[in-house]
This record gives structure tokens, C-alpha cells and sequence, in this order.
């Protein structure tokens, strides 16, 4: 079966390319081999016998991969750790040690209990999130592969049990399991198709080929007994590099990447492969390129550390007051207290050794007081951010109806970070965009072809008719960006002279990478035009000037094309809409199938391939020369309209300044141009050119690709201008809309990319993260070969250079509407990197509106994430889709993971999952703030409802002379966090909502709220301490003073201890639940059954304790029914004291939204007086106040793009007046 597939995929794609496809030759007896030797070089692979791998000295690891926190062994340990780095569960810790003791005031069970429920509790919960990556995992090591058993029989076996020197057959559309030299493949050349999206984010097909030596293992029974040895460098993390040596059949053969096949790329186009297994598992480049999965905690976490410190010194601070209290009443006043029997003492209180005494009052006072620091608040934390976890889980308008994926809260403990993300760092490829590209528009022989506008085209004219009928404010952002056809109307649109924007409904279907639509060149009408010549040779530079195949659709009947780039798939289908259609490529030739009319039969025509010059980023063009049937030799180039027209012929530039003018409006469209030229040739010149091509081409040495360069740049030369064509780039659905909304919500955005350059950077201006008129700041060095220390310095200083240059442009820069980019390679980005450039290179980077950084690795990603992160101080985001980016996923204070159709390494790693990019703004900007608003309310209430509940012990044993002696019974206390406040402060966590979901897209600075922490700065937790403070001052105070002197029955009795234990708890109840209702601006059902109920709870639990047996309820016995019912004070002072409680805050809150009043305060106002409904003038003016200033995104490019054509209207104005005067 292997040879008979053989025989059908006959290419020898060596012969075409001209760079980097030559074989490797033999290593001849007297050239030196490699060193390979020593550190960095010591792997040996014995080829086909794997079993020698498994001992020592190679013993080498197998291919199970974990990305795993823990695993049995270590969950304890790590998961224990985890919960006691919380300083409040370390303080609960000792107290529940020391509650064993005698001094203890509390029963042991009491303390323990509770702190084994809270910890018991979160570490169940990272056991389930634990258990999730290790299912995922799982799935990924029991995939199959094809692996040879020995005497050439192969069978399947999971990824799991490959081992290293296994061979395994890989078939088409499957992942390699594992790094592989390529052996051979079912193309007799032994090239194989792979796709590396998951490495490096590229989606073009990268070309492997295999060693000439080993293309005769072209089946199963040839592997019988084959045998060899690799030796080659030790496993490392660089993707682009591979240095080894095969030795086989008694010859050494060097070895370089284009024979490596990296662990989770995938085979394209090929039937299959055979390959031996080099790394394995972790030692894989991939697995390399991963970092631990961290532990992470929110800065609202960690802050609230600090927060239980300042509280525990409090308690330490009154405890020690009330120590010192009790020892000189010890020493002074209990002799004197006969009551007390001073002369049957315990070393606890002993007034002859009061400093003993006060001691031991130490660490009573230290558990008596420690209702302060609130034990509850961490698991109150932990169920709050589950439910809000879940409410993202069932986020509807975050559900992909496509692929079927909803969001994922993979973690819970990072939701309120959602809402104070300041710089987000994306991935490209899978994550903004969806791969496809559409023709739009071209420009043949100086005239623009194409009549429907772009995206930018039409939110301006959208924006122009806007203010046109007097409503000067913006559109709505929902309409921003859409697809074109969701524009369409019945009018046209006239934006400037020469520009119009067409929009009238087409009912035509569309095709996929095809959105052209002009009739003058559709349906033939192209042979009408004056022209005819050039634009027949402009479609034959389409169809002909790429290095795609054809696929045959049996289902269509038509053809599907396997490109190196989008731009190539949208070309060959443009170019098929246009009656030229790519049929078929064999080794030497090119079939175009041609059909000049409807009415006319097609005609098959076959162009002779005798050179392919291909694009890589330095040349910015590719060129095909090809003999047609006529014997007419022509070259055929497209590429960059720089690098083009500067190699244009005198007679070629007939169409350069129309060409130029069609290219500059396309760029301000939004579109991504290439020009296209070409040169007819005679038989001499190209005989005696190819003569020297070929010898450049099997040139041995490092200056092979400087040679075929230099005579490829002879031969591209005196061109002949054509045209240009303009493809609009498609990115995933809402992307640009997405990143306006974040770009207005204040959010920076970087975007990390293992694609060139020139892809990055286009793509940037499809997703309006770059523009035309922004200036782009490029920093690159010069190739050197030889990295050698005086390289590196140079090359350092020259960075140097450019950094302080480029901050001397921003710095003089006058103009206020002036923006700036940033682009960086990668091999710039590893000197930007080091220790002495890194700090100048991030403030350069902050200083910029859009950074992007091309041919990065994964480990660079996450470098650059770390050095944001710590290099700001601010929360960073990270999200991707692939393998390649779980680096700084991991690396981010959040990660955020694609779920889309390819791999699901980036979401394994992540902390959230969306499937579509877009789904981040909502994350973001409705779920983050929502999140983080109510995670800080919820901590400030926690500790201020502690305050004014354990403040009022201290002062009451202070009252009493430091006795020891709590004014509340046992049950009241332990119900205070359990049962009476429990409930309402979670339902604050998981349903308050300042502003619905609707306004915080529509009012995106509000996200401001969290970055700016806005909500648990230390202004406001110190203000919420104070709330705490006067509470409890309060309380006390007034109780004491009511109760103190006056008759509290009918009778003419006074209150007891139980009496005004049960009133002063009373008042604590009203006046915490009223506080948390006030806070509160939405209420569901829920939150009024959970306030309300919690106060009506207190009641039912005093009247029951009452009704117990005097053994259990002890002083409270009958006390609702007999004491506290009938006494008209005990209802006087809770309605007293509670609104005197929440006075202070009332006032605040009027003079906050008086005179300083946050944007939602604005926006409550707005919608209780119905503002939005009856006066909407002034609510959109509210919403267009509402904005981040911008200089990126959807929005800043329409202004940009208004401001050109307000431009253009202008000078028009201007020259009919001159013109009328004259």
C-alpha cells in the first residue's frame, strides 16, 4: 500500500525551492565532523531499539507528560502549605493548639473545628481543579500512535509507552507524539507537510524532508532490520535549531532541523510519515518550553494578608493592654476582693505573682479577642468565588454555539483579578484570528477595481452620515466592526472625492476568501476593459506565482488549495472566480484551466516551473519564472510595493503613481496590499543566469542563502508594473470590537507572535491595533553569524541606541493625536531582554500605544510576560490557544485559553477557557468588575462587622475590670460568623451588581474602577476599619448608658449581664444587616430572604435557646418571652442604636455622591430618574464620557480615518472657493 501511494505523490520539491532544500551532502572521510561532544552534546539514540534506552547510563524519560500542581505524594504536603501561607489560618492554627489548655477560654472543639472545615474545604477544592488537569492529561497520553513491534510489524500503542529510538508511523491530519527525525514519507522525495500552530502559531505549512539516505524505508517490512545511531544535542527548548549527526550504514550524515518533526505539530498533506523518537516527554522542545504550573493568588488575596497583620497587631496591642490591666488589678485590688477568695489561688491569677498572672491573661485575651480576625472570611471566600465561577460557567452570551464551549473558570481563586487586568499580552494565530483572508479590492493598470468597501471604510461613513443628521456623538459599539454585509442599505455613501462607499444589498452567496464584487471584471466583462493585456497577466501572476497544490473536492467537484500562507488561498481563489482556475502542479509544470466568458469552454494551458524564488521576511517578494506555451520565458514577482517599485524598469512605471494612490487608500481601508510585476526574458539571459543559480544553490557553506540572494536580486530587476490586490484579513468574529472595547476600557494590549514580521504587523492593522498615520517604532539588529562576545556588545549597544533614539522621538513629539508601535523580532528581543537593557526596553514599550513582537518563542513569551508583570507592578493577562503559549499563560497573574478546534494544551495550563477571543470582553469588563467590586466589598464588610463585634468584648472586659468575662454567651458568639452574617455577606459576593451587564459595555471606564482599585485601596479599607470602629464604640456606649442605671422591667428592675449581652448582640445583628442592605444597589429575592432572614433567625434561635433547659440556655432562660419582649427599652435601643450605627456611612455616602461622586453613582441616578428613556442626548453623552482616551482600537481608527477625510473635504472646499474667486 506505501508504494502504491508512493507513486502517486511524485514531487521532488528540492528541485523547485531555492532556498534551504538541498540535501545535506556526506560527510567525505576528510571533512571534520561536527563536533557533537561533551556538554550540550551528549544524547545518543540507538535507532529501532528502544531498549537500550531504559537502562543506565542513557535511561532516558518516557513520553507521559503532567501538568499537574500535584500528585498523590505531594497533595498533602503542597496543599497544606498552600493554606497555611494565609496568615489567618497560621494565627486559628495556634489559637486551636492553645485552646487545649487550661487557658483557654472557649471549648478546644470550638477553635478546632472550624479552622479543619475551612482548610478541609479549600483543599477539597483544589483537589477537583487538580483532577481536571490530570483528566486532560490523560487524554493526551493515551492518545494512539503506530509504533514498530520488530520484524517489520507495526501496532498501535499510547503516546504514554513510546519510548526514545522507537520508529512510529504518523498518518495524516495526526499530531507527532513525540520529537521525530524524519525517516521517510509517501512522497517518494521524502518531503512531508507540517503544520506548527501549536509551536509557534504559524499556520502555513512548513516543508520537511528527509535524508536521501534513508528514503528507501518506504514501508513496514523495510524497518525489519533497520538499524542506526543519532547523536546529537541534549534536550534544550530552542524550536528553530537542531544540531546531530546519523550514522548509518558505516556513513555519518549531518543532521538539521528541516529533519526534525516537533512533539504536537501535526502532519498536512501528506499520507504519512515513518520517523524515529529523539525526545521524549518532558525532554521534548515543546514540554521544554513549558514552565511549572505556578500558584497563583489575587493581589485582593494578598493585600488582605496585610490587612489581617495591622488586625492581629491590634489584638496583640489590646490583649496586651488587657494583660497588663488585669495584672494590677491582681496585684492591687483582689486581696481586697474577699469575694474572690484571693487566698485560694491558681498560677492564673495569683496576686503575689501578677506578672505570671498577667501572662497567662495574655493568651486568654489573645483567643478571647480573636473574633477580629475573621475565620469565616476565608471559606466565605472560597464558596463566593465558586458561585461566581459557575455563573461564568453559565454565562450564555460566552457559549459558542459553533463548537458547542462555554466559558470555564478552571480556578476560582483569580476572579477579582478579571477586573483589575491593566495590560493584556495575546497570541495571534487561533486567537485573533480565524486564518482566512479575503479578496476585496485591486488595482490593474491604474485603476481600482472593487466596489465594497471595508470594515474601517464603513464604520467611518457610518460615523460621517451620523453627525450629517445632527447627532454628532458615536454609533454604537455593537455596529463597530461588523461584516460588511450587515452594513448594507440601499444608498450610497460618499465619503471624499473618489471615495465611495457602496452599499447596496447583494444576494449573492459568498465564497469563502472572496469578496470581491465589480462587474467590470466579473463574468468576463475584463476583455472589455482598455486594458485587457494587463489584466490578463495580472490574473496569470495570481494563479501562477505560489507554491500551493490543488486538492481535488469530490463533493464540489471543484478544487481546495493547501497554501503557505492566507494570502496565497485567497489569491488562487480569486483568481478562479476570475476565470482562472489552478487545476493541477506536477514536478515541472503548473496547469491553469481558463475561461474567458461564460459562454466559452474552458482551456487547460500548462506553464513550465523552471525557478521558484520564495518570500521570506529580508526579501518581502517571491518570484516564479515560468515558460509558457508559446516558449516565452517570464519572471512573475509579488511583493511589498517598496521592495517592487524600486525594482521597476523605465518603461514599467506607467501605472506607479495611480498604483501608488490605489495602495495608500487601501491602507487606510484597512487592508493588506502586496504589488505585482513581471519581466519578460530571451533564452540567452536566462540560460546564463540559471548557470549561476544553480551553482549558488549547491553551494556548500554559511554563505549559501547570501549567494542565491545575490543572484536572485539580478534576476529581479526591470520590472513591469501590473497592478496591486488588497485582501481584508478575517479575523475571529468580533475582535476588533472586542479590542476596541478593552482599548476604551483602558486596558493595554501586546501581542506575541511566532509569525514574520510583515503577517504580524498586518494583522495588527485588521484588529486596529496599528493604523495608518500611527508611527512605528522597529527595532531589529543585523544577522550576525558569528556570535562571538564583540557581536554581542555590538549588537547590544546598537539596541542601545535605538532605544534612546526612539524615546527622544516620543519625548519631542508635539502632536497630541500622534501614536506610537512598537515592533520587535525576536533575536532583538534576546538582547531587549537582558538584565541591562530590559528596564529601558519596558518603559519604551509602556510609552507606546500597540506593541507587538514577532518570531518569538514560547519561552520568550514568557519572558516578556514576567518582565511586564514584575517590571509594572500591575495585573497582566495572558491568552492563547496553543502549546506555544502556555508559557505565559502560566507565567500571567491570569491565564486565559482558547478553546477552539486546535489542541488543548494553552487551556490545560489556563486559569479560564473561552472559545473565541471575543468573549474576553465580556469576561473582562462585565464578569471582572462585577468580580472584583464585589470580592472587595465583601472583605471590607467581613472585617468591619468583625471590628465592631470584637471591639465590643474588649471594652465590655474592660469595663470589668480586665476580668476575662465576655458579655455574650458562648452560643451567640460562635452563631456571629456561622449563621447570623454568613448569608448576607455572601450573597453580596455572588449577586451584587453596581451596573447591569448592559451598561458596563456601554460605559467601559467604569472597568477603570479596578485597575485604579478604586474599592480596596487602603483609603478605603481603612475607611470601612473606622466604619468598624464607631459601630462598636457606638453599641457600647449607648447600651451601657441606657442599661446602666435605669429600670428595664416593670418592675423596677435592672438589667443583668444576659439582659444586656442579649440587647447589645441584638443591636450588633440590626446594625451589621442594615449596613450590608445599604451597601447593597441590586437586590434579588434572595438577598432580601438572606438579610432579612438572618435577623429574623437571630429572634427564633433567642426564643428557642430561651425555652431549653436551664442546664443549656443557663441566664438566657425564657429571656425573649419574660426579659427582653415585654421591656419597650430593649426595642427602643435596637431601633436607637442601629440607626445611629449607620449615620456615619450615610453621611459619606451623600457627600461622596454630592461632591465627588463615582461614575456609577452618575449612571443610578441617570437610570432612577429614567434619564436614559426620556432624555437620550444626554445619556449617550454620559456613555461617550464614559471612554478610556484611546489611541488603538476600532474607535481611534474611525477618528483617524474622519479626520483624513474631513481633511480631504476641506481642501476640496477650499480649492472650488479659490477656483470660484479666481
Amino acid at each position: 500500500m506505501a508504494r502504491r501511494v508512493r507513486k502517486r505523490d511524485r514531487l521532488r520539491w528540492s528541485l523547485l525551492y531555492s532556498f534551504a532544500c538541498t540535501r545535506p551532502a556526506v560527510l567525505a572521510d576528510d571533512e571534520q565532523t561536527p563536533f557533537l561532544q561533551g556538554p550540550g552534546y551528549s544524547r545518543i539514540v540507538h535507532c529501532n531499539q528502544s531498549q537500550l534506552h531504559r537502562k543506565k547510563p542513557l535511561n532516558y524519560s518516557s513520553n507521559y507528560i503532567s501538568t499537574t500542581r500535584y500528585n498523590a505524594i505531594t497533595f498533602l504536603p503542597k496543599a497544606l502549605f498552600e493554606q497555611f501561607r494565609r496568615v489567618a489560618n497560621i494565627y486559628f492554627l495556634l489559637a486551636a493548639i492553645i485552646s487545649i489548655t487550661p487557658v483557654s477560654p472557649f471549648n478546644p472543639m470550638s477553635m478546632i473545628a472550624p479552622l479543619a472545615f475551612v482548610v478541609g474545604l479549600s483543599m477539597a477544592k483544589e483537589a477537583l481543579e487538580d483532577w481536571r488537569r490530570f483528566y486532560q492529561d490523560m487524554k493526551v497520553n493515551s492518545r494512539k500512535v503506530i509504533v514498530h513491534m520488530g520484524q517489520g510489524q507495526f501496532g498501535y500503542k499510547p503516546w504514554q509507552k513510546i519510548r526514545v529510538g522507537d520508529v512510529v508511523k504518523v498518518e495524516k491530519d495526526k499530531f507527532f507524539p513525540a520529537d521525530l527525525l524524519l525517516l521517510s514519507s509517501s512522497y517518494e522525495d521524502g518531503i512531508c507537510y507540517v503544520e506548527t500552530m501549536n509551536l509557534d502559531g504559524e499556520t502555513n505549512l512548513k516543508v520537511k524532508r528527509s535524508l536521501e539516505v534513508t528514503l528507501a524505508l518506504e514501508d513496514d517490512e523495510a524497518f525489519r532490520d533497520f538499524t542506526a545511531t543519532l547523536r546529537c544535542e541534549d534536550p534544550n527548548p530552542n524550536l528553530y535549531t537542531f544540531v546531530g549527526n546519523l550514522e548509518y550504514e558505516r556513513q555519518v550524515y549531518a543532521l538539521d532541523p528541516n529533519q526534525v518533526l516537533l512533539r504536537d505539530s501535526k502532519l498536512r498533506n501528506t499520507g504519512y510519515i515513518y520517523g524515529v523518537v529523539i525526545f521524549t516527554g518532558h525532554e521534548s522542545k515543546v514540554m521544554q518550553n513549558a514552565t511549572d504550573s505556578p500558584s497563583k493568588r489575587s493581589r485582593i488575596e494578598k493585600k488582605m494578608d496585610k490587612i489581617i497583620y495591622i488586625l492581629f497587631t491590634v489584638l496583640v496591642l489590646i490583649s496586651l493592654i488587657s494583660s497588663i490591666g488585669f495584672a494590677v488589678m491582681t496585684k492591687y485590688d483582689m486581696p481586697n476582693w474577699w469575694f474572690l477568695e484571693p487566698n485560694n489561688t491558681t498560677s492564673l491569677y495569683d496576686p503575689s505573682k501578677p506578672a505570671l498572672s498577667g501572662a497567662f491573661h495574655m493568651v486568654t485575651a489573645l483567643i478571647l479577642y480573636g473574633y477580629l480576625i475573621p475565620i469565616s472570611l476565608y471559606v466565605s471566600i472560597e464558596v463566593v468565588k465558586v458561585l461566581q465561577a459557575t455563573f461564568i460557567n453559565q454565562d450564555v452570551l460566552m457559549y459558542d454555539e459553533e463548537i458547542g464551549k462555554p466559558a470555564r473558570a478552571r480556578t476560582s481563586n483569580l476572579n477579582e483579578e478579571l477586573g483589575q487586568v491593566d495590560t493584556i499580552l495575546s497570541d495571534k494565530t487561533g486567537t485573533l484570528t480565524c486564518n482566512q483572508m479575503d479578496f476585496l479590492k485591486c488595482s490593474i493598470a491604474g485603476v481600482s477595481y472593487g466596489v465594497r468597501a471595508s470594515e474601517v471604510e464603513i464604520a467611518a461613513a457610518k460615523q460621517l452620515a451620523s453627525e450629517a443628521s445632527g447627532s454628532p456623538e458615536h454609533h454604537n459599539d455593537e455596529e463597530l466592526g461588523k461584516d460588511n454585509v450587515g452594513f448594507y442599505g440601499t444608498s450610497d455613501i460618499e465619503l471624499a472625492n473618489g471615495i465611495t462607499c457602496m452599499v447596496e444589498k447583494s444576494h449573492k452567496p459568498p465564497i469563502k476568501g472572496f469578496s470581491f464584487e465589480d462587474d467590470r471584471l466579473m463574468h468576463g466583462n475584463w476583455t472589455n476593459e482598455p486594458a485587457a493585456s494587463t489584466i490578463l497577466m495580472f490574473f496569470r501572476i495570481l494563479a501562477l506565482c505560489h507554491t500551493a497544490i490543488p486538492e481535488h473536492n469530490e463533493e464540489t467537484g471543484g478544487f481546495t488549495y493547501e497554501a503557505e500562507s492566507p494570502d496565497e488561498g485567497a489569491f488562487l481563489v480569486a483568481a478562479r472566480e476570475f476565470g482562472f482556475e489552478f487545476c493541477k502542479r506536477t514536478q515541472s509544470s503548473v496547469f491553469i484551466r481558463e475561461k474567458y466568458s461564460p459562454s466559452e469552454d474552458p482551456v487547460d494551458r500548462e506553464f513550465k516551473i523552471l525557478n521558484l524564488l520564495e518570500f521570506n521576511s529580508k526579501r518581502k517578494r517571491m518570484s516564479v519564472i515560468v515558460r509558457d506555451e508559446g516558449g516565452q520565458i517570464i519572471l512573475l514577482c509579488k511583493g511589498a510595493d517598496s521592495i517592487i517599485f524600486d525594482r521597476l524598469s523605465k518603461n514599467g512605471r506607467l501605472y506607479e503613481n495611480d498604483t501608488s494612490k490605489h495602495l495608500n487608500e487601501y491602507g487606510e481601508a484597512g487592508l493588506r496590499t502586496l504589488a505585482l510585476a513581471y519581466r519578460m526574458l530571451d533564452e540567452s539571459e536566462y540560460s546564463a543566469w540559471n548557470t549561476e543559480f544553480l551553482k549558488a544553490k549547491t553551494t556548500i557553506g554559511p554563505d549559501r542563502e547570501a549567494q542565491v540572494e545575490r543572484v536572485s536580486e539580478m534576476m529581479e530587476r526591470d520590472l513591469i508594473l501590473v497592478g496591486a490586490t488588497a485582501v481584508e484579513d478575517k479575523l475571529q468574529r468580533g475582535v476588533p470590537q472586542c479590542i476596541d472595547k478593552l482599548a476604551q476600557a483602558g486596558l493595554k494590549i501586546w501581542v506575541l507572535t511566532g509569525d514574520k514580521i510583515e503577517t504580524a504587523i498586518n494583522i495588527g492593522f485588521a484588529c486596529s491595533l496599528l493604523r495608518q498615520g500611527m508611527k512605528q517604532i522597529s527595532l531589529s539588529i543585523t544577522n550576525n553569524d558569528l556570535l562571538t562576545h564583540d557581536a554581542n556588545k555590538a549588537a547590544k549597544e546598537n539596541l542601545s541606541m535605538q532605544l534612546t533614539n526612539a524615546f527622544q522621538m516620543i519625548k519631542l513629539e508635539k502632536d497630541p493625536d500622534a501614536a506610537f508601535a512598537l515592533v520587535i523580532d525576536g533575536k532583538t528581543l534576546t538582547y531587549a531582554l537582558e538584565d541591562d537593557l530590559k528596564n529601558q526596553f519596558l518603559s519604551l514599550a509602556v510609552d507606546c500605544a500597540s506593541v507587538i513582537c514577532c518570531r518569538v518563542s514560547p519561552r520568550q513569551k514568557a519572558m516578556v510576560t514576567r518582565l511586564v508583570k514584575e517590571g509594572t507592578g500591575k495585573v497582566t493577562l495572558a491568552i492563547g490557544d496553543g502549546a506555544n503559549d502556555v508559557g505565559m499563560i502560566q507565567e500571567a497573574d491570569i491565564g486565559v485559553g482558547i478553546s477552539g478546534v486546535e489542541g488543548m494544551q494553552a487551556v490545560m495550563a489556563s486559569d479560564f477557557s473561552i472559545s473565541q477571543f471575543r468573549f474576553l470582553e465580556r469576561l473582562l469588563v462585565v464578569h471582572g468588575h462585577w468580580c472584583y467590586k464585589r470580592i472587595a466589598l465583601m472583605i471590607c464588610y467581613f472585617f468591619y462587622k468583625n471590628i465592631a463585634f470584637g471591639l465590643t468584648i474588649f471594652y465590655f472586659e474592660a469595663y470589668t475590670g480586665f476580668s476575662g468575662q465576655s458579655v455574650y454567651d458562648d452560643w451567640y458568639m460562635l452563631l456571629f460568623n456561622v449563621v447570623l452574617t454568613s448569608l448576607p455577606v455572601i450573597s453580596l459576593g455572588v449577586f451584587e451588581q453596581d451596573v447591569s451587564s448592559e451598561v458596563c459595555l456601554q460605559f467601559p471606564a467604569l472597568y477603570q474602577q479596578g485597575p485604579r482599585d478604586l474599592f480596596f485601596g487602603w483609603y478605603r479599607i481603612i475607611g470601612w476599619m473606622f466604619n468598624g470602629l464607631s459601630a462598636s464604640i457606638i453599641i457600647f456606649l449607648l447600651n451601657i448608658g441606657i442599661f446602666y442605671l435605669g429600670a428595664f422591667r416593670a418592675g423596677g428592675q435592672t438589667a443583668d449581664l444576659a439582659a444586656v449581652g442579649a440587647t447589645m448582640f441584638t443591636c450588633i445583628v440590626w446594625a451589621v444587616n442594615v449596613q450590608i442592605a445599604l451597601i447593597m444597589s441590586h437586590f434579588t429575592w434572595i438577598q432580601h430572604l438572606f438579610v432579612w432572614g438572618s435577623v429574623v433567625a437571630w429572634y427564633l434561635f433567642l426564643a428557642a435557646y430561651g425555652l431549653s433547659s436551664p442546664t443549656i440556655s443557663g441566664n438566657a432562660h425564657q429571656i425573649l418571652s419574660e426579659a427582653l419582649g415585654p421591656a419597650p427599652v430593649y426595642w427602643s435601643a435596637t431601633l436607637l442604636v442601629t440607626a445611629v450605627c449607620n449615620i456615619p456611612y450615610l453621611v459619606h455616602s451623600s457627600f461622596q455622591r454630592t461632591f465627588n461622586p463615582l461614575d456609577n453613582h452618575v449612571i443610578h441616578e441617570i437610570k432612577y430618574y429614567k434619564k436614559d428613556v426620556e432624555d437620550q442626548h444626554m445619556w449617550k453623552r454620559e456613555k461617550s464620557k464614559a471612554r478610556q482616551k484611546t489611541k488603538i482600537g476600532f474607535t481611534a481608527r474611525v477618528d483617524a480615518k474622519i479626520r483624513q477625510i474631513r481633511g480631504k473635504l476641506q481642501r476640496k472646499v477650499s480649492s472650488l472657493t479659490i477656483h470660484t474667486v479666481s
